[in-house]
């Protein structure tokens, strides 16, 4: 892996293996300029975390959590695909991203770079559940990307082998990685004004 590539580390939001949001994720893979590649396939084992609480944090963190936290740390930027359940991002999901934001001052996705698509076999191509995801990686102080990427009716999308069929998804995906790739290689990005307000709300909670 050359030093000048841009390291991304893909987050499907199913627990699905071979759901459609996955499916996005490989495409998305196989379509990767040289400048850009995905390093350890998928993180894997959101099911594997525990509910989040503050009782666990500390010496008592489970090893799951400090294995999710290291590959986040060791990625330039993150490609998350979120399915919509209910009007929203998957509890999995969110879950993982409440352990990544953990300790309070000290999380792995402060100023990470990172991009949002989204599919679904309805119309609206899971565009809450994006809204969803955007809005805590935003709190968080991530710096996110300002576009979305709704796949709807994705079913109709795939041939019967499970390759993307779309061309209009594919151009969209290919324009995607290159504004992850605009959106990482620029300047020095501090955290929002959201973060700082999403860490005093913890550092309050802690102490309650």
């Amino acid at each position: 892996m050359s030093p000048d590539q841009l390291k991304v580390l893909a987050i499907p939001g199913s627990l699905r293996g071979d759901s459609f949001n996955a499916r996005l994720l490989h495409r998305l893979v196989e379509l990767a300029p040289p400048e850009l590649v995905f390093i350890d396939h998928f993180l894997d084992g959101l099911g594997d975390l525990p509910h989040f609480s503050q009782e666990l944090e500390g010496e008592r963190t489970p090893a799951s959590v400090e294995a999710l936290r290291r590959r986040i740390a060791a990625a330039d930027a993150l490609l998350i695909a979120t399915p919509e359940y209910n009007s929203a991002m998957p509890g999995v999901l969110k879950n993982g991203l409440d352990w990544a934001s953990r300790p309070s001052g000290e999380s792995v996705l402060a100023a990470k770079p990172a991009a949002v698509l989204g599919a679904s076999p309805g119309r609206f191509g899971a565009v809450r559940a994006q809204a969803d995801v955007r809005t805590v990686l935003t709190a968080i102080g991530a710096e996110v990307l300002d576009e979305e990427l709704p796949v709807a009716a994705v079913h109709e999308k795939f041939g019967d082998d499970g390759t993307l069929q779309d061309e209009e998804t594919d151009r969209a995906l290919r324009s995607l990685l290159g504004s992850l790739l605009e959106l990482a290689g620029g300047p020095p990005v501090s955290e929002s004004d959201s973060a700082d307000y999403s860490r005093e709300c913890q550092r309050l909670a802690a102490a309650s």
